[in-house]
């Protein structure tokens, strides 16, 4: 799916919205840049009348909203997601500025469904849901003053992802299946499991083995069938091991 269509396989996701009239700005943003997926991850107050105001002709984007209890169920049947960062995290994913991470975002909905993250009003997105996207992005705005309203982010990265669109399109997709956060999910507590079994993870003292491994993992953009193998070979090992202590 190339071009403006391509808009529709986004979903723009806001984690823990305080203010239901940012809520509204933000789907007013979307829909005049041509995106309608708006999700939301345990919002303070919704539906609210503020809201439907302040998304003035968007009721329609409000009125399908899809609300998740967490960002993890929000992401579960992407391939990518990017997540809006105003600061460098510790052991955070080497970040994109604002136009080249939107065009990352639409070339990777060629292999599926991908969002675009927005975190909560004051503190932003928490590390550990930073830490569930695949690429984190900033607007490159005024280092003195970089505080940007909920609604405005998402114009600015809105307006980008429509650039990107209107573009010659995204690169051809590569033949291969990206592996869902469900997967990756999957894999990550399978591999505790087996630190754990096997003692090289001390759960008294687990330090950051599994943030690092999310971290190794987004950064790789595993596909799915390399997840199986991984999977394989640590359902194999567990199975040897069975088979010594018997």
């Amino acid at each position: 799916m190339n071009g403006i269509a391509a808009l529709s396989r986004i979903r723009v996701v806001l984690c823990r919205p305080s203010h239901p009239g940012n809520i509204g700005a933000a789907a007013r943003a979307m829909k005049t840049m041509g995106l309608h997926r708006l999700y939301l991850v345990s919002p303070r107050s919704f539906p609210d009348d503020e809201a439907v105001a302040r998304a003035s002709g968007a009721r329609d984007v409000l009125e399908r909203a899809v609300l998740c209890s967490s960002l993890s169920v929000a992401l579960a049947d992407t391939v990518f997601a990017a997540g809006m960062s105003a600061r460098r995290r510790d052991l955070s994913l080497p970040f994109s500025w604002a136009r080249e991470g939107a065009a990352t975002l639409l070339a990777s909905q060629a292999h599926g469904e991908v969002a675009l993250v927005f975190g909560n009003e004051t503190a932003g997105l928490s590390n550990e849901e930073l830490a569930l996207c695949q690429l984190p992005i900033m607007i490159p705005a005024n280092a003195d003053y970089a505080s940007l309203n909920l609604g405005a982010a998402v114009q600015i990265m809105c307006y980008e992802l429509r650039l990107a669109a209107a573009g010659p399109g995204p690169l051809p997709a590569e033949a291969v299946t990206p592996a869902q956060a469900t997967d990756i999910e999957g894999l990550l507590a399978h591999l505790e499991r087996a630190a754990l079994a096997s003692g090289f993870l001390d759960p008294a003292q687990p330090k950051r083995l599994m943030l690092r491994l999310r971290r190794l993992f987004a950064r790789s953009r595993l596909e799915r069938e390399e997840v199986s193998i991984l999977r394989g070979l640590l359902t194999s090992f567990e199975k040897k091991k069975i088979r010594r202590k018997t």
